[in-house]
């Protein structure tokens, strides 16, 4: 079993920045690829951005590229999400998530693991 602990969400305002952080616990060795996440109220969860953890290789959804980075302390086992310049569409909870195999990132139905959440809200 591997255990994810994500933090940092906050309130921000348009234009603004915020990291989170995703601490994994548990057999973290099994696992591939983290992946971040974010539903909106009445919408579906939708893909933010995924690393793995040999490699480092990154993936990121195209609304969020060039704004967002994705990084990882593999001493730490904790996986990053940086975002900048922030717009009110980002507003959702955001998961993160670990997979164990695969080479897919983008589908949550193939993770096997989350966490609980953190609310992102952006005000304009």
């Amino acid at each position: 079993q591997v255990q994810l602990v994500d933090s940092g969400g906050g309130l921000v305002q348009a234009g603004g920045s915020l990291r989170l952080s995703c601490a994994a616990s548990g057999r973290t060795f099994s696992t591939s690829t983290m992946g971040w996440f974010r539903q909106a109220p009445g919408k579906e969860r939708e893909f933010v951005a995924a690393i793995r953890w040999s490699g480092g290789s990154t993936y990121y959804a195209d609304s969020v590229k060039g704004r967002f980075t994705i990084s990882r302390d593999n001493a730490k086992n904790t996986v990053y999400l940086q975002m900048n310049s922030l717009k009110p569409e980002d507003t959702a909870v955001y998961y993160c998530a670990a997979k164990r195999y695969g080479v897919g990132y983008w589908d949550r139905y193939e993770y096997d693991y989350w966490g609980q959440g953190t609310q992102v809200t952006v005000s304009s």
